[in-house]
């Protein structure tokens, strides 16, 4: 009963912060994103090419991004090239995630397009396509359908990881339940209130992403009449 009651009290009287920074963890989220897709969709080019050069660079990138710990990334942006320019905590929280997101988003886009059978490429390039033009208008839009579901499933996870900006005074989701439970000393309260909070942003992400997949019939993928 006093659970309920605490809960009901840190909803009542917090409840407009933490609307706030529900805000402010979807807008880092999705700037990240969008520049995460920038970069995967780059960094793919780089590990599909036939160049070895680019290949390197692709598999240097997904190595090193992989192989460390976001948290140490996003303090590696905001503190550790402080002295060659200074990014503030949304900036570099922001950034952070682009980088991190962008190494598992390259995969996804790698796989979604080596996916396509190989006589789509060869149908097109004997109607007389280049091949950045057979890639840009029938293995990609192919390949990003295939790619929607594994797209969604990192949106979530990007979502959730987000929360670990709090610790460069990000005003996010997570930031706020520390400063709430460090008035109130509820942490358990506080804590399942922050998680009700991401859980139905999950949620609603979740059924957007879905009917995604439906319109676009992602799980019946169909190849384009050339070959």
């Amino acid at each position: 009963m006093a659970f309920l009651q605490n809960t009901i009290g840190i909803l009542s009287e917090h409840g407009l912060a933490f609307l706030q920074a529900s805000w402010m963890t979807i807008s880092i989220t999705f700037i990240s994103l969008l520049i995460a897709m920038m970069i995967g969709i780059i960094v793919a080019g780089f590990k599909i090419s036939s160049i070895k050069f680019l290949n390197r660079i692709a598999d240097l990138y997904i190595g090193l991004i992989r192989g460390t710990p976001l948290i140490v990334q996003i303090m590696f942006l905001y503190y550790g090239i402080a002295n060659i320019i200074t990014l503030n905590s949304f900036t570099a929280g922001a950034l952070a995630l682009s980088i991190h997101t962008g190494a598992y988003i390259a995969e996804i886009f790698r796989g979604a397009v080596q996916s396509i059978d190989r006589g789509q490429m060869e149908a097109a390039r004997s109607l007389g396509m280049s091949y950045p033009l057979a890639m840009r208008q029938v293995i990609f839009p192919q390949a990003l359908k295939r790619a929607i579901p594994p797209l969604g499933n990192q949106f979530i996870i990007s979502l959730k990881d987000s929360s670990l900006v709090a610790y460069i005074a990000v005003t996010d989701l997570f930031n706020t339940a520390l400063t709430v439970q460090g008035e109130n000393y509820m942490p358990f309260e506080t804590y399942f209130v922050v998680g009700l909070y991401y859980l139905i942003i999950v949620l609603i992400f979740t059924w957007c992403f879905n009917r995604l997949e439906k319109r676009y019939d992602v799980s019946k993928p169909k190849e384009a009449a050339l070959a």
